[in-house]
């Protein structure tokens, strides 16, 4: 077997010649008068300058392995996601469904993740940071986009779709039999961008995950096994986080005599 090469170290003025691209960019835009180029110039600096401070902060915590930093960094991501949910997510959203969007997405992160973490992966300890911050990055960042999409269309639903439920409802259905047409489609929609990114994974493109292990020198095949786990932890995070809005959210939008409520308030 021919052993896999060391990792090739990349030097500053390596780094610094990326930032080509970005100069093209600005160059495009100006030619074709998009007037973006301050845009671009702010996102490329703004990155940089997290992904820097990202990384030393993860140098420091992975020399430590102190379960509290590591669990406080887990809470930081999912407040700073469910922030950004409230944010991105149209229209006007009750105060009951932001505390469902907020269980659903600490349940729907943290089970998945404590699971894996102990059980498929088998770290030690099982916080090790160095496993579980970047799995709790990308189980965080999918869920938050399944809890948006799923917030959104089923907001929407009681919007659009009120005159149906309404009939419904007088003709003796119940909430839950009243909206479960819509429940289903709202799940489906939310869920649906997980799996056609894990349809086209190994043959349209190589995950990140994937691709970062390969680079870092790892075997392709230990690189699969790793991919595989996470998609599955991935998915087992958004279907869960995605369920729990369907089935608690939608609750929110009635009151205790079975009546919609104006507006979801």
């Amino acid at each position: 077997m021919v052993p896999m090469p060391e990792t090739i170290s990349i030097e500053t003025w390596r780094l610094a010649a990326s930032y080509l691209f970005l100069i093209l960019l600005m160059i495009m835009s100006q030619l074709l008068k998009l007037g973006h180029g301050k845009e671009f110039l702010v996102a490329t600096v703004r990155m940089t300058l997290q992904l820097v401070l990202a990384g030393y902060i993860l140098e420091l915590v992975f020399s430590q392995q102190n379960i509290l930093v590591t669990l406080a960094i887990m809470l930081f991501m999912q407040t700073f996601a469910l922030v950004t949910i409230y944010g991105r997510v149209k229209g006007k959203i009750s105060a009951g469904l932001k505390k469902v969007v907020a269980l659903a997405l600490f349940v729907g992160t943290s089970i998945p993740l404590a699971y894996f973490m102990v059980v498929v992966i088998a770290a030690d300890p099982w916080y090790s940071p160095r496993y579980f911050i970047p799995i709790a990055g990308m189980t965080v960042g999918n869920s938050m986009t399944g809890i948006t999409l799923g917030a959104e269309r089923l907001a929407r639903v009681f919007e659009t779709s009120r005159p149906r439920i309404e009939e419904a409802l007088m003709l003796g259905a119940t909430p839950q039999e009243a909206v479960r047409e819509f429940l289903s489609d709202t799940f489906s929609a939310a869920i649906i961008p997980t799996i056609n990114s894990m349809l086209g994974m190994g043959i349209i493109f190589i995950p990140g995950m994937m691709s970062g292990q390969i680079l870092a020198g790892a075997s392709p095949v230990d690189a699969i096994k790793y991919q595989i786990v996470i998609m599955m932890g991935i998915l087992g995070s958004v279907a869960l986080a995605v369920y729990l809005i369907t089935q608690l959210g939608y609750r929110t939008f009635f009151n205790e005599r079975a009546q919609l409520l104006n507006n979801g308030e």
